[in-house]
C-alpha cells in the first residue's frame, strides 16, 4: 500500500511539472501550490489518469494566472508620483499585463484623490483608455485583490455609469462574488457600495448584500466586521442582526476605534442591542487603554442617541472628559451636554467646566451652541455657581437674536429660562404676544403639540410666578386641556395611589383623580380639607385651575386645596432623588397655584408592602404637608 502510495504520488508530481508554465524557474512553493492543484483534480475525478483530462485541467488552468515574478515596471508603478509617469510606461519600452495595467489604474486613482479637477482631462486622454482597454481585453484574468481595488477605482475616478469598461468591471466581479475571500467583499462593502447605490448598480449591491448575509461566519477581525456594519448594516435587517451576533464573539479584541465605530453604528440605525451594548460597556470599563478626544465625544453621542446608561461608562466619560475641556470647541462642549441631558446624568464638575467655558468664549459663543448648553441645563435642572454672570451673557447673547430663530427653537429657549427661573418679562412678552402664538396653536404634530404644552407652562409661568407682568397672556380657548392619547395606560404606581387614596377617603366623591388643569399640568389626584382636618366633597366647591373653571360656593374659611403628585423612576435624574427640570417646575407651578403638594415618589412608595400601610403613608404624608404650611 505505502509503495503504491509513493508511486502514485510521483506521477502527480511529474504532471505538476508539465503544468508549469514556461518562464523564469520555479521554486518550491510554486511547485508544491501546482502539485497540490494536481493532486486535488486527480482526487475529485476519476478519470484524472485520462491523457485527455491533463489537456483540459491544463487549459483550466490558464484562466487564473499565478503571480508572476516581481519585475522593474511593478516597482515604477509603486513609485509614481504624478499621472504622467504611469501613463508614460505605456510608450516607455514596458510590456504591461493585464494585472499591472489594474495597477497603474488603481494608482491613478490614489494620486488624483487630492485633485480631482484632473480627472476630466484624464479620463479622455488616449493613453488612458488605452489602459482601459488593455485591462478589459483580459479581465477574466485581473487577481481577485487587483479587481475589486480596481472597481473603487474606476468609481473614484468618476467613470460615466454608460462606460463599457466599467460594466465589464462591474460585471466581473458580480460573477466572482462567490469565490473572493470575506476580506474582499468587506472591502467592496467600505469602499464601493455608496457608488453603487448612487450609480444604479443595484443587481451587484443586491448580490453583494446577499453574500454578507450569507457568509458572515467567515468574519474573522474586528475591523472587518466594524467596516460591514458601518456600511451595509443599515441596508439589511438580517445582516445587522447577524453582525451584532459576530460583535458579541469579537468584542475583546475591539480597540477603542472598533468600539466607537459599532456604537456609531448603532447610534445611525437607532438599535438599542442591550447585549451588545452591555458587552462594550463591560470591556470600556474593565480595559484600561487611553481615550482620545473624538473618541469620548462619539462615546458620549452614542450612549445618548440610544439612551443606555450604565454608571460606570458614564463616570469615566465625565472623569476623562474635564482634562480636555480647555480644547473642547463650543460646539462639541453644547454636544457633550446635549448628549448627558438625554442621559439625564449630571457630573457637577463637569458641568461647571461647561458653563466656563461659556464664560470665558463669551465674545465669540455662537447662539446655537449657548441655546443647547441652556436647554442642556434645563433638562437637568442645574444652576451653575456663577449663575448670575451665566444667565447675564445668556440674555445678552440671545436678548437680539432670539426673535431671529424659529419659532419652535424661541419656545424652547424660554421654558428652559422659565425652569431655571430666569425668564424675563420682555421675553414672555415677545413670546405671548398674539401674533407669534397663533402660528403654534393649529399644529397637530407631536412636535407641534410639544412646543403647545411648553407655551402653555410659559403662560402660567407669567400668571403664577411673574406678578408684576401686565401681559399678553394666551387666550382662555387655548387653555383647554387637549385629549390625551387613547392607547395611554395607567402606570402600576398611578393605578395604586389612586385605589389607596379612594380607600382612605371611602370612596370617590371626595376626590378628583387625573386632574387637567389649564396650567399645561395633570394633577394625579386632588382633595379638600376644612380646618378640622375633614375631607370635603369637592364637586359643591369651586375650582378655579380647571379649564374652563368650575362653579360653585367658595371655600370655607382655613380650607386647604392638596394635589397629589407622582413621581415616577424617569422623572428624576441618574442615579439621584433629584427631579428634572420639567416635573420641578411643575411643582413649583402647583404649588404657586395655592395647592398643598403631596409629593409620591417612586422609591417610597415601592417599600410599601400592604394596603394598610400605604394608607397609613398617605395620611402621614397629607399632615406633613399642612403642618409644613402652618409653619410658614
Amino acid at each position: 500500500m505505502a509503495a503504491r502510495l509513493v508511486k502514485r504520488c510521483t506521477c502527480l508530481l511529474r504532471q505538476a511539472a508539465r503544468l508549469t508554465p514556461a518562464g523564469p524557474p520555479v521554486g518550491p512553493l510554486r511547485l508544491a501550490r501546482a502539485a497540490h492543484k494536481t493532486l486535488a483534480s486527480s482526487a475529485a475525478s476519476p478519470s484524472s489518469h485520462v491523457p485527455g483530462s491533463l489537456s483540459q485541467h491544463e487549459e483550466k488552468e490558464q484562466v487564473f494566472t499565478p503571480y508572476p515574478e516581481r519585475q522593474e515596471v511593478d516597482e515604477l508603478i509603486e513609485k509614481a508620483t504624478r499621472p504622467e509617469e504611469l501613463l508614460g510606461l505605456l510608450g516607455g519600452g514596458h510590456r504591461l499585463h493585464q494585472n499591472q495595467a489594474a495597477l497603474a489604474l488603481v494608482q491613478l486613482s490614489r494620486l488624483l484623490s487630492e485633485k480631482p479637477e484632473d480627472k476630466a482631462p484624464l479620463v479622455q486622454d488616449a493613453r488612458f483608455q488605452e489602459l482601459l482597454h488593455l485591462v478589459n481585453s483580459q479581465i477574466t484574468t485581473v487577481w481577485h485583490g487587483t479587481l475589486v481595488k480596481l472597481l473603487r477605482s474606476l468609481y473614484a475616478l468618476e467613470l460615466p455609469a454608460s462606460s463599457r469598461e466599467l460594466r465589464s468591471v462591474e460585471q466581473e466581479v458580480r460573477w466572482r462574488l462567490r469565490r473572493l475571500r470575506y476580506k474582499h467583499l468587506a472591502f467592496l462593502a467600505e469602499t464601493s457600495a455608496t457608488h453603487m447605490q448612487a450609480r444604479g448598480s443595484g443587481e451587484l449591491l443586491a448580490d453583494l448584500l446577499l453574500q454578507l448575509e450569507r457568509r458572515w461566519a467567515e468574519i474573522e477581525d474586528g475591523r472587518t466586521l466594524v467596516a460591514v456594519m458601518a456600511r451595509m448594516g443599515h441596508l439589511s435587517e438580517p445582516l445587522m442582526t447577524r453582525l451584532e451576533d459576530k460583535s458579541l464573539d469579537l468584542v475583546e479584541q475591539f480597540g477603542p476605534e472598533e468600539l466607537r465605530k459599532v456604537l456609531l453604528a448603532l447610534a445611525a440605525q437607532n438599535r438599542r442591542s442591550v447585549p451588545l451594548l452591555r458587552a462594550i460597556s463591560y470591556h470600556l470599563v474593565q480595559k484600561p487603554f487611553p481615550l482620545t478626544k473624538g473618541v469620548l465625544l462619539d462615546l458620549t453621542y452614542a450612549y445618548g442617541k440610544l439612551s443606555f446608561h450604565q454608571t460606570q461608562v458614564l463616570q469615566r466619560l465625565a472623569a476623562d472628559l474635564l482634562p480636555h475641556m480647555p480644547s473642547l470647541t463650543s460646539g462639541e462642549v453644547a454636544r457633550c451636554a446635549k448628549s448627558f441631558a438625554f442621559l439625564k446624568w449630571l457630573s457637577l464638575p463637569l458641568f461647571e467646566a461647561f458653563a466656563q467655558h461659556v464664560l470665558s468664549e463669551a465674545p465669540s459663543i455662537a447662539a446655537a451652541p449657548l441655546c443647547n448648553v441652556l436647554l442642556a441645563f434645563a433638562r437637568l435642572n442645574f444652576r451653575p455657581e456663577q449663575e448670575d454672570a451665566f444667565f447675564s451673557l445668556v440674555h445678552e447673547k440671545l436678548g437680539c437674536q432670539l426673535a431671529s430663530l424659529d419659532p419652535a427653537l424661541q419656545v424652547d429657549v424660554l421654558w428652559a429660562l422659565c425652569v431655571l427661573g430666569q425668564a424675563q418679562e420682555a421675553e414672555l412678552r415677545a413670546v405671548l404676544r398674539p401674533e407669534f402664538h397663533t402660528q403654534l396653536l393649529g399644529d397637530g404634530s407631536p412636535k407641534g403639540q410639544s412646543t403647545f404644552q411648553k407655551l402653555l407652562h410659559i403662560n402660567t409661568t407669567a400668571r403664577l410666578e411673574r406678578p408684576e407682568y401686565a401681559g399678553p397672556l394666551l387666550p382662555a380657548s387655548a387653555l383647554v386641556p387637549r385629549p390625551s392619547a387613547p392607547d395611554r395606560k395607567a402606570t402600576p404606581l398611578q393605578k395604586e395611589l389612586q385605589g389607596a387614596l379612594a380607600g382612605l377617603l371611602g370612596g370617590t366623591d371626595r376626590a378628583r383623580f387625573t386632574v387637567p388643569t389649564q396650567y399645561g399640568w395633570a394633577l394625579d389626584a386632588e382633595v379638600l380639607l376644612d380646618a378640622e382636618g375633614q375631607f370635603l366633597p369637592l364637586r359643591d366647591f369651586v375650582a378655579p385651575h380647571l379649564a374652563p373653571p368650575s362653579e360653585g360656593q367658595p371655600l370655607p374659611p382655613g380650607a386647604k386645596r392638596l394635589a397629589f403628585l407622582r413621581w415616577e423612576f424617569p422623572n428624576f435624574s441618574s442615579r439621584s432623588k433629584d427631579l428634572l427640570g420639567r416635573f420641578a417646575l411643575a411643582r413649583r407651578h402647583v404649588l404657586a397655584a395655592g395647592f398643598l403638594v403631596v409629593d409620591v415618589p417612586y422609591y417610597e412608595w415601592l417599600e410599601l408592602k400592604s394596603d394598610w400601610q400605604k394608607g397609613a403613608y398617605l395620611q402621614d404624608k397629607i399632615r406633613k404637608a399642612v403642618a409644613e404650611d402652618l409653619a410658614k
